[in-house]
């Protein structure tokens, strides 16, 4: 178990994050299609995964600007944005923000995602949803980078986790 804090105050996180080198879990989660992707559909392509507690939050929706609008410049790099949000509400995020270049997912259903990545919180005010992270993956899904951000209410370092891919 990891901890992190919301607010100054300790929260819990089911585990622990895949490490460095480590090919990353299979995951099966919603697009606002209601259909299911797989981290198979993202293989040939690098892989930015920032994954959040809510898209309706202030530092949440920033961290899907910023690196929507990093991300943007990058070739054959793909942005999944994962919450455990209903993809409903990340696809009006994603229309009310004009953000076409990335792809929301959602762990609303099988709720797997956090608990196989070692994220979930555990308890705390947000318990059961997803904390802070953001992993970058390789072409074929072998882990280059992650961050647990410490206290939820912060941005990721969005420089770290890109200069990844250059």
């Amino acid at each position: 178990m990891s901890q992190i804090t919301f607010k100054g105050k300790p929260v819990t996180t089911y585990g622990h994050l895949p490490e460095k080198g480590e090919r990353a879990p299979h995951f099966e989660l919603l697009k606002s299609d209601l259909s299911v992707a797989t981290l198979q559909d993202y293989k040939g392509k690098r892989v930015v995964m920032n994954i959040f507690p809510s898209i309706d939050t202030n530092f949440c929706a920033t961290s899907v600007r910023n690196f929507s609008q990093k991300v943007t410049e990058m070739d054959n790099v793909v942005l999944l944005n994962i919450s455990r949000d209903l993809p409903f509400a990340q696809e009006r995020f994603k229309k009310e923000n004009e953000l076409s270049n990335i792809i929301n997912l959602s762990d609303f259903r099988e709720r797997n995602f956090g608990k196989d990545y070692g994220l979930e919180m555990i308890d705390g005010p947000w318990e059961g949803l997803l904390s802070r992270v953001v992993i970058v993956l390789d072409e074929t899904g072998k882990i280059l980078y992650t961050e647990q951000v410490k206290e939820i209410n912060q941005e990721p370092d969005y420089l770290e986790a890109l200069k990844t891919l250059l």
